[in-house]
């Protein structure tokens, strides 16, 4: 196994068979629910902000959601609910670092460095 020094899991809106994951705000739902889990706790009375280890983006126009795993030392389950999110719905993921341009075109590829 090569190892990686980026710590980030790219969770992409597309399933391993290649349909686009839907409803099309799932990435900004799945942040909000994580928006808690973040350095120093959840911020009570504040505006709604995503934690920095879940966070909505896109590479290569696909909706993604960008997991840190800093998330798996401070909350294991919410780690847990993450990933078995991306598994339930047979979301492609990605370790290390961000798919190729045409990697969401291959079928049923997890990619791990």
């Amino acid at each position: 196994m090569v190892s990686h020094t980026s710590k980030k899991v790219y969770i992409l809106g597309v399933t391993v068979a290649g349909r686009a994951f839907r409803p099309s705000d799932w990435a900004e739902r799945l942040a909000g629910v994580m928006s808690q889990f973040r350095p120093g706790g959840s911020l009570p009375g504040r505006q709604l902000t995503y934690s920095p280890w879940c966070v909505p983006n896109s590479v290569n126009n696909v909706r993604c959601v960008i997991v840190h795993e800093d998330l798996r030392a401070h909350n294991v389950m919410a780690w847990d609910f993450v990933m078995g999110f991306a598994k339930d719905n047979e979301l492609q993921v990605h370790h290390g670092e961000p798919p190729h341009a045409d990697s969401h075109a291959h079928h049923g590829h997890h990619h791990k460095k």
